[in-house]
């Protein structure tokens, strides 16, 4: 093993993006040359005063840029750069800003980390609808879509439709995916140094994002009903935010639910210092909430959000936006410029799925998979303290000591098992700490395969950390 300790004086940025600098300037200079064993990571930690998972995110990104290789039971060794094939390496602005997800998960691993719609056999359904779009409207598929039909709009407000209120059409924006919707409202609404406010926790890829397009995060506190209203108004009187993107109903990743009062008081906040409102309403729609929605409570300032990656397909990147009044022809001109356009056959497709019924029966299916998935994962962790919803296709699970959400996640890593530690959702760096992992259970194919995935977290679990010696 080399005795080796890196120099983290020199760059910027967070710690583990400077270690893995420093590991990469050593097997540049031949300090760490091909073949030596990198330090275990608990030692280093030690030696140089970070956490275990500082380390694991560093040995990570060094193994995503392709300079490293880690063998189980006996370490992470420098590979021979003669050998690291160039398409493998990622440049480390790449990783800053995808967050702590692999560029391209490997295909042998059960995936826990992501939320899509489970697949239900939908694609064929929707592939009929693809074969009847091509035999009736072959001019339009082969062409910009310069002009947006009615059952495009008409389809947005009945999907945005919920507890009896539904926006109007004039007020709707189709887009590709919910995703798009939001960056083209911040786009719209907000100039380059304007301040976004996210809670501490979050859908990062929209404030990731935001910060690509120039705009700077702010975070404001949160319990276990969501957003807290003082502290919303305290940053709305010190730090003068353009917007705040929220997520009131089944957060990602805690499962909040904001109660009605609050929302209230949210919108109260927000109408009184003229800041906009997005709501992301993306898991709402499947839970049944009764709550109202910000829309309904401050239409005049909220963007309300939502699609069908998680409840119908997400292949099909169908989305809306449903706009305060006067706004919906800047939205749509703005995601025009962000995205490039919304393809004809996507937006018809997912027009014809709604407005047939056969996306709402999708969504039934989907929740009652996952309900049953759910009650699956409640059996297979019992004992443990987790968040769920019966409807919402992930689980917020608490860590018992000694793990930390890092290593936890990079031991089920090696044991076959993808999953998102806490900093995946951090909208900006902190020292709160929450010894969480966000485990989603839409994506295995059949019970089998998810009881498996389960059962391999569970043993880490029950383990206590005492089989991970910290190796990738």
């Amino acid at each position: 093993m080399t005795n080796w300790l890196p120099d983290l004086a020199q760059g910027s940025g967070p710690v583990y993006l400077r270690l893995a600098d420093s590991i990469e300037s050593a097997i540049a200079a031949g300090t760490l040359p091909a073949g030596s064993k990198l330090p275990p990571q608990r030692n280093l930690a030690y030696d140089i005063g970070v956490t275990i998972g500082t380390i694991g995110r560093a040995y990570a990104l060094v193994h995503e840029r392709g300079l490293v290789a880690g063998e189980v039971g006996r370490g992470t060794y420098v590979l021979d750069r003669a050998e690291t094939a160039p398409g493998n390496q990622v440049d480390p602005l790449t990783i800053a800003l995808g967050g702590t997800r692999a560029v391209e998960a490997p295909s042998n691993k059960v995936r826990f980390d992501t939320t899509a719609a489970p697949d239900l056999g939908q694609g064929r359904i929707i592939g009929h609808v693809l074969a009847e779009i091509g035999e009736q409207q072959l001019s339009e598929i082969s062409s910009y879509s310069r002009v947006f039909p009615p059952n495009w709009y008409d389809a947005g407000r009945r999907w945005l439709a919920r507890n009896d209120w539904m926006p109007e059409a004039e007020n709707i924006v189709p887009t590709l995916g919910a995703h798009a919707a939001a960056l083209a409202v911040i786009s719209a609404v907000s100039s380059p140094g304007d301040k976004i406010v996210f809670e501490n926790l979050s859908y990062t890829q929209v404030s990731r994002s935001a910060r690509i397009l120039g705009r700077r995060t702010i975070t404001v506190d949160s319990d276990e009903h969501g957003v807290l209203p003082d502290d919303f108004e305290r940053l709305c009187l010190q730090q003068h935010p353009k917007l705040a993107f929220l997520m009131p109903t089944a957060h990602n990743p805690t499962l909040a639910t904001m109660p009605h009062e609050r929302r209230a008081r949210i919108a109260e906040i927000a109408r009184r210092h003229g800041v906009w409102l997005i709501e992301d309403d993306l898991y709402g729609g499947m839970t049944g909430d009764e709550n109202p929605l910000l829309a309904s409570l401050a239409p005049d300032r909220t963007f309300l959000i939502s699609g069908l990656s998680k409840s119908v397909a997400a292949g099909v990147r169908g989305g809306w936006v449903a706009c305060p009044p006067h706004f919906a022809q800047r939205i749509k001109v703005t995601h025009k410029m962000i995205t490039g356009g919304l393809p004809f056959i996507l937006a018809e497709s997912c027009a014809r799925l709604v407005l047939s019924g056969q996306a709402h029966e999708i969504r039934k299916a989907s929740v009652t998979e996952l309900a049953a998935r759910e009650r699956l994962a409640r059996q297979q962790l019992d004992g443990y303290d987790f968040a769920s919803h019966p409807h919402v296709p992930f689980l917020w699970l608490k860590l018992p000591d000694p793990w930390l959400s890092g290593t936890f996640k990079n031991a089920a890593y090696r044991d076959g098992v993808l999953i998102d530690d806490e900093d995946e959702f951090k909208t900006t760096r902190g020292d709160k700490v929450y010894h969480r992992v966000r485990i989603g259970f839409s994506s295995p194919k059949n019970n089998d395969d998810l009881a498996a995935g389960l059962a391999v977290l569970r043993q880490l679990l029950d383990s206590g950390g005492a089989g991970y010696d910290g190796e990738i």
